[in-house]
């Protein structure tokens, strides 16, 4: 691992042997980006609002597993007030009003609602790039066939241990990283791009290098990894979430990391992230350009509110799926006029609006902070992000 200046000996050992049960998120997390960049180049509405890049749609909260850090605690029993075909096709037709935004068919897990390749379809033939993330156990021959079918450009796949006794234990059902291979070849037979999604917890961060490893072998078009948010299922996890210094460490070694592979890369629920990659960059005297960095280069950490928004199997909007705020139903609001004027949207796309050392970092535009752990952990979503640990210049001028 790199011996980076800024951090100390105790370091975890990223490339050891397997540290214990993993974390990953069920389906995909909400804020995935199995897209890759947004068809378009959309960036602002005529009006001035930021365009929509990536809407994560909850088309169903039914799953069979039953993740220990699932978000949305999960089960296999239907769900009450999902929105019905009517109502998902009527929504799909105000998406390209708020720019050409890529559309994650997520839950739950999306296959378990019986219309979803219906939906696909429709969205794809209204221009839309659809991709999916199924947990990969559902996936059969058939089923797969059914995706391409439908227009599913990629799938996100959670495997979040180099095992199946690590990863099963997390996912709460034996036999589910079987499953998830078997599942994956099926989409390689049918001709569909996978990426693979771990979650970082203090359990699996020994076996980074030989998921990572996994991934390869099995031919993942990218790899990314996601920082815990303690919320749902996962805010029992406790002594799995680790620490600010932890994550600055983790964050580094991927920096260094993803010079030694071709893959695509991205650190996702880590804002903090586009900071080090440019602090980093900086020491070494490289441009942060799209030829060195690629989209990283063109991103902010966090998109909730600003490029990224999440929407509930009941209608609900929200910054992402880690972060319950109400910021207005699709049943009674017109989803363009949620993304345009919704009060917390507009708060995060404010910068005076962010309390703490979030308020003042010089690194906002590029990082942002993540607003679900700041609610989660210290229960206030403008608050600065917890895990954090850089002291702004700005603050460290006014205590001087």
């Amino acid at each position: 691992m790199h011996n980076h200046p800024h951090h100390g000996a105790g370091r975890p050992n990223l490339d050891g042997p397997p540290a214990g049960h993993p974390g990953g998120h069920p389906g995909g997390h909400p804020g995935a980006k199995p897209g890759g960049h947004p068809g378009g180049m959309v960036t602002t509405l005529p009006d001035g609002t930021p365009a929509c890049k990536l809407i994560a749609w909850e088309v169903t909260r039914s799953c069979n597993l039953a993740c220990k850090h699932c978000r949305a605690e999960a089960h296999l029993e239907p769900y009450e007030g999902e929105l019905d075909t009517a109502e998902a096709k009527a929504l799909i037709d105000t998406f390209p009003q708020v720019g050409n935004p890529i559309i994650i068919f997520t839950g739950g897990d999306p296959m378990m609602r019986a219309d979803v390749y219906e939906l696909i379809r429709y969205a794809t033939d209204k221009g839309l790039r659809c991709v999916m993330s199924p947990n990969g156990t559902l996936i059969t021959p058939e089923t797969a066939q059914k995706m391409r079918e439908a227009g599913v450009q990629r799938c996100s796949i959670s495997i979040d241990g180099p095992d199946a006794a690590s990863h099963d234990d997390f996912r709460g059902v034996a036999g589910a990283f079987d499953a998830s291979m078997r599942g994956i070849e099926y989409l390689k037979e049918a001709g569909i791009e996978f990426q693979i999604n771990t979650t970082v917890t203090r359990a699996n961060l020994g076996s980074f290098k030989q998921i990572f490893d996994l991934c390869e072998r099995i031919g993942a078009a990218a790899w990314h990894i996601f920082l815990l948010v303690p919320t749902g299922r996962a805010a029992q996890l406790g002594a799995e979430v680790i620490t600010g210094e932890e994550y600055e460490d983790v964050l580094n070694w991927f920096y260094d990391f993803r010079k030694t592979t071709k893959m695509h890369l991205k650190a996702t629920c880590a804002p903090h992230y586009y900071r080090i990659m440019r602090q980093r960059a900086k020491e070494e005297g490289i441009p942060v350009t799209p030829e060195n960095f690629g989209l990283d280069a063109m991103t902010r950490g966090c998109l909730g509110g600003t490029g990224f928004c999440f929407i509930s199997h009941v209608g609900q909007v929200q910054p992402c799926g880690y972060l319950e705020l109400d910021c207005g139903n699709i049943r009674t609001t017109p989803f363009p006029e949620i993304w345009r004027a919704s009060k917390q949207f507009l708060q995060f796309r404010d910068q005076k609006q962010y309390e703490g050392k979030c308020g003042v970092c010089e690194y906002h535009k590029v990082c942002g902070g993540c607003r679900a752990r700041a609610h989660s952990m210290d229960n206030n979503y403008m608050g600065e992000e917890p895990l954090c640990t850089y002291a702004p210049k700005l603050l460290e001028r006014m205590k001087s």
